[in-house]
């Protein structure tokens, strides 16, 4: 147990996704669908959760912001969002992304601190981090932390 009480072990959470709130479920739900591959395990014109298709443990939820299940005070649509999806091999995503027409706001590079990365837009607004991870320079590797 940690001080607060509460318990840090792997069985304390069983399921962890981001829930994207948009004004358009449909249309946002098809975006990463096309873009990224995901699936739909449940669809409704309020709310749609998506699945990779390689792998169950990587979910989407999408949910109309104004939907009543949401608070009146967290109403609303994603903001100030940056979404990071790690995959093996970051220049075949961009390539693939671009051919098919991705908003590409911040250029495939390389990063110091150990990414290979593009950012692009979602229609929505959301940023998409698209990262494969890569050796960190002599500065930055001193800052990573042993697991």
């Amino acid at each position: 147990m940690n001080p607060a009480g509460i318990d840090p072990s792997p069985r304390a959470i069983t399921s962890f996704y981001p829930v994207l709130m948009t004004g358009d479920v449909a249309a946002t739900a098809a975006f990463y669908q096309r873009m990224f591959g995901f699936r739909p395990l449940f669809e409704a014109d309020w709310y749609v959760h998506l699945q990779a298709a390689g792998d169950s443990n990587v979910n989407l939820a999408i949910l109309h912001g104004d939907h009543d299940t949401i608070p009146v005070q967290g109403r609303g649509r994603a903001a100030g969002l940056l979404l990071n999806l790690e995959v093996p091999d970051v220049d075949a995503v961009h390539d693939r992304l671009v051919a098919a027409g991705a908003d590409i706001v911040l250029p495939l590079r390389d990063e110091d601190f150990g990414q290979r990365h593009f950012i692009m837009a979602a229609p929505d607004g959301v940023l998409i981090d698209v990262i494969t991870p890569i050796p960190p320079s002599e500065a930055f590797a001193a800052q990573y932390l042993d697991p």
